[in-house]
């Protein structure tokens, strides 16, 4: 049994676990990244889910997650703009390479795949090693990056699984007492995602039954949406289409407790999820013909792994609530959290098949379209209550069942995994625990880092006083704008090189635009115009209606949608 030594073990080479490594290691810690999967990226990539939700705005696209939309949009052949559920849609194998590169860049993080945890070591309360099947890691701050929080349960560190009442902290939307709803899902659905191909002609394989087929259970799949909607929800470059449905589609969570009780459970249920996926991509290809198929996307068509929403939760210093992620009164953002490491502004969504499970508004429109409202992540949660050595970076963050519906999504994730990384190479730098660490210390490298901690609608990160703002309000929460606008001035860019468009502006009401096209031919009719810049939104609003428009942008035809980029006045 070999015994490697680090500064920061990571355990998990998910969306937060990657991310926390690479910062880690890019501050200097000697640091091991130990992932279960041949890719890294987790949601991203080996789930999947390459069509992300959240911090899409462009002022929230800082550090690490607005280098990887970048370095997307230069590699995507065809680029991102193929969906309608998201503005960033890619071969999840693109997403894997850039991930994978990074961390073969640093010569300081050592990547081994392949192994997952089997035992943690602890002295006097404090975690100092992991043990996996042929070695052990020893380290000074270990990061629990897995998917379920495995660190947590092999060293029963307190955490929290599934859900809780309204007396517990009084969330709106929390249940009063147990009902049907919790006692059929103990978590949210997990999904496991299915990539399929559209071949030109119905020469696709042949698609196999798995057990237990029963096509009713998808039969309203597409009912309200057509099928062209349907697959282009999650369409992808190059005719493929990301399957992550929750319409009487591949979410899956029948005892979805399994997935902690015992290993043999866990297989039990894996492979269940598994065979549901099969049967409704088979139900897609009875229905709409050969042409559609599977994808090689992963070999097989099917993620490597279920995209899990939800996780064994730590008992933290800090536990974000269902209150902390709500617009304060007559406001655009959540309360500002003054140790915030992370944000996030995704609306609060639940998956539970055959439920609906209504939830206390947070949504804003927003460019155009809706979004959500801006919150912020304290770093509290990331430590725990009781426990030493210890980070965590994934969805097994202190947070309520409730409100892990917006802080389970990927951008924000990976936010948390920065800082997280972040934080345990400074706790070696100081040579201090996580828990004693100085927030302002962590705030302010992560600033340096070009990460973002306080959201702001109009501050783009090339904005000349962006540090100044975001500093600015960390230094003085209390002046935190409700609309989430700092009184900056609106910073332009150099005009775009992307293609004109012309035609009659019309403004419905509110954050409702559309452009009746002119120019090009080939577009003429209506379109949905929208933004993700701060002064174009700004311009938008105040641009007179039935008025001429000349606009560069992008079109997105799943979404109907022009992204404009510019508005020549």
């Amino acid at each position: 049994m070999q015994t490697l030594t680090a500064d920061v073990l990571v355990v998990g080479g998910g969306t937060g676990g990657t991310a926390a490594a690479i910062s880690s290691a890019r501050r200097g810690a000697n640091t091991i990244l130990v992932s279960e999967f041949s890719w890294l990226g987790g949601m991203l990539t080996s789930a999947g889910v390459s069509a992300p939700d959240g911090n899409e705005l462009e002022a929230f696209q800082t550090g690490l997650w607005g280098k990887f939309l970048q370095e997307l949009q230069q590699r995507q052949a065809g680029g991102l703009d193929n969906s309608w559920v998201s503005f960033f849609s890619y071969d999840p194998r693109v997403g894997a390479q850039i991930f994978a590169e990074w961390v073969q860049e640093l010569p300081n993080l050592h990547w081994i795949s392949g192994e997952v945890p089997l035992e943690v070591y602890c002295q006097d309360s404090c975690i100092t090693g992991v043990r996996f099947s042929n070695f052990t890691v020893t380290a000074k701050i270990t990061l629990d990056a897995t998917e379920l929080g495995d660190i947590l349960a092999l060293a029963d560190v307190p955490y929290r699984w599934g859900w809780e009442f309204q007396s517990e902290w009084q969330e709106p939307s929390a249940p009063v007492e147990h009902n049907t709803l919790t006692a059929q899902y103990a978590v949210q659905a997990p999904t496991w995602v299915v990539v399929m191909q559209d071949f030109g002609a119905d020469v696709a394989p042949e698609i196999s039954s798995a057990p237990d087929y029963d096509a009713s259970k998808f039969t309203e799949a597409w009912k309200n949406y057509g099928v062209e909607q349907f697959l282009n929800y999650g369409r992808l470059p190059d005719n493929r289409f990301m399957m992550n449905w929750p319409i009487s589609g591949n979410d899956y969570g029948v005892k979805v407790e399994r997935l902690i009780t015992s290993k043999t459970a866990q297989n039990e249920f894996l492979q269940e999820c598994l065979w549901h996926s099969q049967n409704f991509a088979y139900f897609i290809q009875s229905q709409i013909g050969r042409r559609y198929g599977l994808a090689d996307v992963f070999g097989t068509g099917f993620a490597m792994h279920p995209y899990y929403r939800e996780s064994r939760r730590l008992v933290g210093l800090n536990t974000v609530c269902e209150q902390d992620i709500l617009p304060v009164s007559t406001g655009q953002v959540a309360a500002l959290q003054p140790d915030s490491i992370a944000f996030g502004n995704y609306p609060n969504d639940h998956h539970y098949p055959g439920f609906e499970f209504p939830l206390a508004p947070k949504s804003l429109r927003w460019g155009g379209r809706w979004t959500g409202t801006p919150f912020t992540i304290p770093y509290g949660c990331l430590i725990s209550a009781t426990v030493d050595g210890l980070l965590v970076c994934e969805k097994n963050i202190s947070v309520s069942h409730i409100a892990n519906g917006a802080t389970r999504l990927q951008p924000i994730v990976m936010g948390i995994g920065q800082a997280a990384g972040m934080a345990a190479a400074l706790c070696v730098e100081l040579t201090c625990q996580p828990r004693n660490l100085p927030v302002k210390i962590l705030q302010q490298a992560l600033l340096q880092d070009q990460v973002a901690i306080i959201p702001l609608f109009n501050l783009p990160p090339q904005h000349p006083d962006w540090i100044f703002w975001q500093t600015h309000y960390l230094d003085h929460p209390e002046k935190y704008p409700v609309d989430g606008n700092c009184a900056c001035t609106l910073h332009q860019d150099m005009p775009s090189s992307l293609a004109t468009f012309s035609g009659i502006f019309y403004k419905y009401d509110i954050q409702n635009y559309t452009i009746t096209m002119n120019t090009p031919k080939q577009f003429r009719g209506d379109w949905i115009l929208v933004t993700l810049r701060s002064h174009i939104n700004h311009q938008l609003e105040n641009y007179p209606n039935a008025a001429p428009i000349r606009v560069s942008g992008k079109i997105n035809y799943a979404g109907k949608w022009l992204l404009v980029e510019t508005i020549y006045i």
